[in-house]
């Protein structure tokens, strides 16, 4: 795949100066030590190494990847260990694909309190589905599901929500039966839009009450108990959007969707399509026009605040597993769920789908010589930073994963 011809470590360079500030921009020490770790991403400054054919003798500088969870270029290698360990939870049954928003009114209180809101965005969503859920009147079952924070729309506006991927089923109360979902249908959207409007209120209630919200700049007035209980009260009386789209055809689908959103960034690097010392220009998808392709230009300045923006806090886990997907009872539940959906299809056991073929990715895709595409590239050469050597890089390589 061609580099791109624009990256977002190329506005950081332009703009940070030699102490890594921008002028008119304030960052927290997370933004900070994200353009710090971009801006140096796949340059000498982080060491590297040297690959030479075993065939014609091409050689190839390779420079080692920054790792930062926010960078646009090192997602790729995260993304497939990911997928492998996931691979083997996939189940044979339809998957759903729920999406819960935040009210824009609550976007900016989200943006100064990160780890407070989108932590009360994990818990509120996960409670209202495992509670609709488990309720006889609609599926009565435990249910298990990913969820995967997004905090970031086509033009980097600030826009949090939640992704959840869910098995249409689950197991019942006793733990003797998978009960499957309707066909087609998971859980009433209106019924886990008004449950989760209302545990995100209490929730964001019980974090005012314990002090632990901050209120700066346009928001200070919200630090008056009767201005936020106005918020609050404007906010109940809004339809909170949740979402549900059609399910997933099967495992492999699943695993191709998760292979796209789960570690995504705020905006990948091919859609940068100019670039100076004032703006900005990329690409974008207008959903509200017929998911039309626009383009956006923004000031330089601009465009680097609204990507640090998506910036999360430092080990807030942004991919999280609930019900019999979650750590503690992934092992025990889900060879369970297995035999139960096996005895209730009157099949055998279906084993999970390998990951090169959902991913169509063949293993050894970065070992053979670019150029002979014969030969295969051997390391020759380590280096921890700035190369002494001769060798001139030909390009930027792919990341070190020795």
């Amino acid at each position: 795949m061609p580099q791109p011809p624009f990256e977002v470590a190329d506005v950081i360079r332009t703009l940070a100066a030699a102490d890594g500030r921008v002028p008119g921009l304030r960052v927290s020490q997370a933004q900070q030590r994200a353009m710090r770790d971009l801006a140096a991403c796949r340059t000498a400054k982080l060491g590297g190494h040297v690959d030479a054919c075993d065939a014609c003798g091409e050689v190839r500088v390779s420079y080692n990847s920054c790792r930062n969870r926010h960078c646009p270029k090192c997602q790729a290698q995260q993304r497939a260990t990911w997928l492998e360990n996931r691979c083997a939870d996939l189940l044979p049954v339809p998957y759903f694909h729920v999406v819960f928003t935040l009210p824009a009114e609550l976007a900016p209180l989200a943006l100064q309190n990160q780890r407070e809101i989108y932590g009360a965005l994990f818990a509120a969503a996960a409670a209202t589905l495992r509670t609709i859920a488990a309720d006889p009147s609609h599926l009565g079952a435990d249910i298990g599901f990913i969820a995967v924070l997004h905090t970031w729309g086509q033009t980097l506006v600030h826009h949090p929500h939640l992704h959840c991927v869910i098995p249409g089923g689950g197991l019942s109360p006793d733990g003797a039966d998978w009960i499957s979902c309707r066909n087609g249908f998971f859980l009433p959207v209106r019924v886990l839009s008004r449950l989760f409007r209302g545990k995100m209120l209490a929730a964001l209630q019980q974090h005012f009450a314990a002090d632990r919200l901050q209120f700066h700049g346009a928001l200070a007035d919200l630090a008056d108990p009767g201005r936020f209980r106005a918020l609050c009260k404007q906010l109940r009386a809004k339809q909170w959007v949740v979402y549900s789209k059609r399910p997933f055809g099967g495992p492999e689908q699943v695993l191709k969707y998760l292979a796209r959103y789960t570690h995504r960034v705020a905006i990948a690097n091919s859609r940068i399509t100019a670039l100076d010392a004032d703006s900005v220009s990329f690409r974008y998808q207008d959903y509200v026009r017929g998911h039309r392709h626009r383009m956006m230009k923004l000031d330089a300045v601009e465009f680097l605040r609204r990507f640090l923006q998506h910036v999360l806090p430092d080990r807030f886990v942004r991919i999280r597993h609930y019900g019999f997907l979650a750590n503690r009872a992934r092992k025990e539940k889900l060879p369970l769920c297995r035999r139960l959906i096996a005895r209730a299809t009157g099949t055998d056991m279906i084993a999970p789908p390998a990951l090169e073929a959902c991913l169509q990715a063949p293993a050894d895709a970065g070992e053979r010589c670019p150029a002979c595409h014969q030969g295969t590239m051997r390391r020759i050469q380590e280096f921890r930073s700035q190369p002494t050597c001769e060798y001139r890089p030909l390009r930027r390589g792919p990341p070190d994963t020795a």
